[in-house]
């Protein structure tokens, strides 16, 4: 069993780090955001994916914070702890941003949806407020690129993005619609659509993944 530090918390494992990184990943949602991680992490070349985890943990809405610290103590001391959520209709929106902020938690949120980011993999990101027209139109454009029906339970999904689709255009994608919103003064996440930061962690990591390859 861990020992606990002074507060009573257990101490967070200290082994050896991973030499791309340890992510732990907590979402509130069924299958997109855990099927997206595990793909980017299942596409790197056999001889690198000993050096990266990245664990998804799936959580409600409301525990997304509580469930991060507790599974944050249980990791590496150098775990790098992220909450990955949608705007839709979380009427707390902003708050469960700031609060991960000021707690050392990375945040990758979407607005309205996840699917507003994985449309920058087709190379433009539509201004489009509600989460069931992002889907919808997203639905429609993924037919039209793969031939596929679009489903959210998909386990092949970051596959299909990166072979019919662009990553770095999306991540270029991300950065522009972040740019514009700050320009025109939406300073706001829940009033930055459409908008997403989850191109941040991405980045991160296909950049690890981009140098060892060089």
């Amino acid at each position: 069993m861990a020992k606990k530090d002074r507060t009573g918390k257990r101490k967070r494992r200290s082994h050896r780090s991973p030499e791309m990184g340890y992510y732990l990943v907590v979402t509130d949602t069924k299958a997109t955001e855990e099927n997206y991680f595990r793909g980017l992490r299942n596409s790197l070349p056999n001889d690198l994916k000993d050096q990266l985890v990245i664990k998804v943990v799936k959580t409600e809405t409301k525990s997304l914070l509580d469930k991060c610290l507790e599974q944050w103590q249980l990791t590496p001391q150098y775990c790098n702890p992220w909450i990955i959520f949608d705007r839709d209709l979380v009427p707390n929106f902003d708050q469960i941003i700031y609060k991960a902020q000021r707690m050392g938690i990375h945040v990758g949120w979407s607005n309205p949806c996840f699917e507003i980011w994985m449309f920058g993999y087709f190379g433009n990101i539509p201004n489009i407020m509600r989460s069931k027209g992002c889907c919808t139109k997203f639905s429609e454009l993924y037919k039209k690129k793969t031939g596929q029906e679009y489903k959210k339970s998909d386990e092949t999904i970051y596959h299909k993005l990166i072979q019919f689709g662009d990553e770095e255009l999306a991540l270029e994608q991300a950065k522009i619609k972040y740019h514009q919103c700050d320009k025109s003064g939406e300073k706001v996440p829940s009033e930055m659509w459409p908008c997403t930061t989850v191109n941040e962690l991405v980045y991160e990591i296909v950049e690890k993944r981009d140098k060892k390859r060089i």
